[in-house]
């Protein structure tokens, strides 16, 4: 079985003096937690927030990308670079885990292809087309007011990363943008990292329609752990609580300055106390990918943590060396060894090889 997380934002912690070699005890992700927890492959999302400029974005990308570089030089024993599903095949064989580099928020492109090519050539393998603001490629989820979905510029990335054989993330954008997506892709889309709207209600899920299209155009929905996108009553609870905004203050604070012992005490209680919080278990996961499967198909399901870049992660799934729950529990609840091959990473494979034929087919 080839394990996938399509989504992680290890790379932000990189930028918080993580040492992936070593087994952090607070840390969702390092090279020992994914060994340990049999994953094959990671995407490592180079994140950018649309409150940066534009340059600062550009800016920020670039360090974050070379700090990916950076540690996978420092532990050339345990993972390696992958650019193709290929290369992560070979990878595995020779027992190293695969670091596949996307970008979340196509923000650091500005309004350049020849960025969105540079980026290309440095690794990037999908661009999240934005994250919770609308930008200039499309609307955001968390606003959706500015261009009714993908802009005029936005239609000419889709072209140009088919082109180049780039994913095409959906996550985070509009339902407007969605479908436009859907309708201007000449390959398979993906969203690396979303949940199922009927059974939580954030606007960051998939409604049941979204769930049969992304099926129906053969791409994939990869499931988030975030206890916020799994459960209502979690999202609610943190929403009137405060404690979500307080501990977003406490990171903002640790994030300025990462060597502080005040500041990374600070963000380590508070981080105890959303732990110590009634949360979704796993078992809250596979009922979002039950509840996928039913309507995209088994072989439009597959798995994006979002480990590293959520508050706070579920019951008895704290980090990415305990993953192997999901699939347990997927067992049990009768899935058939080759179905959990599909949605542990073979179906996100197969969409990223379809990606790969549309750009051989387009460059022709």
């Amino acid at each position: 079985m080839f394990v996938l997380d399509s989504h992680c934002d290890t790379p932000s912690q990189l930028m918080r003096l993580r040492d992936l070699g070593v087994d952090n005890p607070r840390a969702h992700i390092d090279f020992p937690k994914l060994q340990k927890g049999g994953v094959d492959a990671s995407f490592f999302a180079l994140f950018n927030s649309n409150s940066l400029a534009p340059d600062a974005a550009t800016r920020y990308t670039l360090e974050m990308i070379s700090a990916v570089y950076d540690s996978l030089d420092q532990n050339r024993d345990k993972a390696a670079l992958a650019l193709s599903p290929a290369e992560a095949l070979a990878n595995k064989k020779k027992g190293l885990v695969s670091i596949f580099i996307g970008m979340e928020n196509g923000a650091p492109i500005q309004k350049s292809l020849s960025l969105l090519r540079m980026f290309y050539r440095m690794g990037v393998r999908y661009v999240t087309l934005t994250h919770n603001g609308d930008n200039e490629i499309c609307d955001s989820a968390a606003q959706g007011k500015r261009w009714n979905g993908l802009s005029p510029f936005g239609k000419e990335v889709l072209a140009e990363m088919n082109r180049l054989g780039m994913i095409i993330d959906i996550a985070h954008c509009s339902d407007k943008t969605f479908y436009d997506c859907i309708k201007y892709s000449k390959a398979p889309i993906v969203s690396t990292h979303s949940c199922c709207r009927a059974l939580a209600h954030h606007r960051r899920n998939f409604t049941d329609d979204m769930l049969k299209t992304i099926g129906e155009n053969d791409g994939v929905i990869q499931i988030n752990f975030f206890p916020a996108f799994l459960s209502d009553k979690f999202n609610e609870y943190l929403d009137k609580s405060g404690i979500g905004d307080r501990a977003d203050a406490i990171e903002d604070e640790f994030i300025k300055d990462p060597g502080n012992p005040e500041k990374i005490a600070a963000w380590n209680r508070v981080q105890d106390e959303l732990l110590a919080l009634d949360r979704p278990s796993y078992k809250d996961v596979v009922d979002h990918i039950d509840y996928a499967v039913c309507l995209a198909g088994i072989d439009h399901v597959g798995i994006g943590s979002d480990f590293d870049g959520i508050l706070v992660p579920p019951k008895g799934l704290e980090n990415v060396s305990k993953i192997q729950v999901v699939f347990e529990e997927m067992r049990r609840r009768g899935y058939t060894e080759k179905d959990i091959e599909k949605v542990a990473g073979g179906n996100f494979l197969r969409v990223f090889r379809k990606v790969i034929t549309v750009s051989k087919e387009l460059i022709r």
